[in-house]
């Protein structure tokens, strides 16, 4: 048995169990998501003086200015991203600790995750790679830029905050496929569902959120 990784104490299943109960409450009710969160060990991706926080419901601190986001949001974005789309490739922008990235592994056929900041991207690969999930794809890359070998994509999901959605992320989208992204400035950013159909965009407005800014370029 892999100690590190089922947990102990403040890291344990049952702490995990009590996430899940809390982030049900809060409104998270797709099953396939709750049943993956309560799998995947939160606290392996964070520095191990954060463990024993890891099940709160609040963002924590990734180096670099950089944050995992709260449990209820990864699963509230992640639920709103598979409501309705197709399961089979996906684009995350911004891939952080990997977290957010290890259960979409979890719901679609093939990631594709781009990371800006190379140590993040570094200790992702790690801890994804711990968990042996090998249907992952990592670009040390600016997300603005998508990534247009493998698009179109049915699904996009973006977990920082320009002030307008790129085009060419909405470009890289199949029709169908379906975008989730926060937009906005400090604490003024709404996260959006974006469906491509046949004619356009359609664009679907959710909870308030605070995500770190969506910056160009590669660090």
């Amino acid at each position: 048995m892999n100690y590190r990784i089922q947990g102990i104490g403040m890291t344990s299943r049952r702490t995990r169990q009590r996430m899940i109960d809390r982030m049900q409450q809060q409104g998270v009710s797709d099953q396939r998501v709750l049943d993956i969160m309560l799998d995947i060990p939160r606290h392996i991706f964070v520095d191990e003086a954060l463990a024993s926080r890891s099940y709160e419901d609040t963002a924590l601190p990734i180096g670099h200015n950089q944050t995992i986001s709260q449990p209820y949001i990864v699963g509230r974005m992640t639920e709103l991203l598979v409501q309705k789309c197709k399961t089979g490739s996906v684009l995350e922008i911004g891939t952080g600790c990997g977290y957010q990235t290890a259960i979409l592994a979890k719901l679609f056929g093939k990631v594709y995750s781009i990371e800006r900041l190379a140590p993040l991207l570094k200790k992702a690969r790690d801890h994804t790679w711990e968990l042996k999930l090998k249907n992952i794809s990592f670009q040390y890359s600016d997300g603005n830029l998508g990534w247009e070998e493998h698009a179109p994509y049915d699904a996009i999901l973006v977990a920082a905050a320009p002030t307008e959605i790129p085009q060419t992320l909405l470009q890289q989208l199949a029709v169908g496929g379906v975008m989730i992204i926060p937009t906005g400035k400090g604490k003024h950013q709404q996260l959006h569902r974006i469906t491509r159909t046949s004619s356009g965009f359609e664009d679907e407005l959710f909870d308030n959120v605070v995500f770190v800014p969506f910056l160009s370029g590669k660090n």
